[in-house]
């Protein structure tokens, strides 16, 4: 079972670091290359930019919660999420195969 892990490509799991705006402001955000492989998918699957996706959600954050603690976690929660979301339709499409 580890060998699952462990024996992922290192490209997966090294850091990427983006630079963008979020509210007007330029930031940069830290994460690793997977996350970034999901929250591009996300966006483009909303007709967004990733850029203008994370400052759509940011935006949503702030409305909703005020100033995250740890933008980047929640990113990261967001990815889970939608890894949640595709489950059942990736079970679907196995049992239909």
């Amino acid at each position: 079972m580890c060998q699952v892990f462990a024996g992922q490509e290192p490209t997966r799991y090294e850091y990427v670091t983006r630079r963008l705006r979020l509210n007007g402001q330029s930031t940069s955000i830290r994460l690793e290359r997977a996350f970034w492989a999901i929250i591009d998918e996300i966006a483009a699957r909303d007709g967004s930019t990733t850029p203008a996706f994370v400052s759509k959600l940011h935006s949503e954050v702030l409305e909703l919660r005020g100033e995250p603690e740890n933008f980047t976690s929640l990113l990261r929660c967001a990815c889970l999420i939608e890894m949640d979301r595709r489950a059942p339709m990736q079970t679907k499409a196995a049992a239909a195969a």
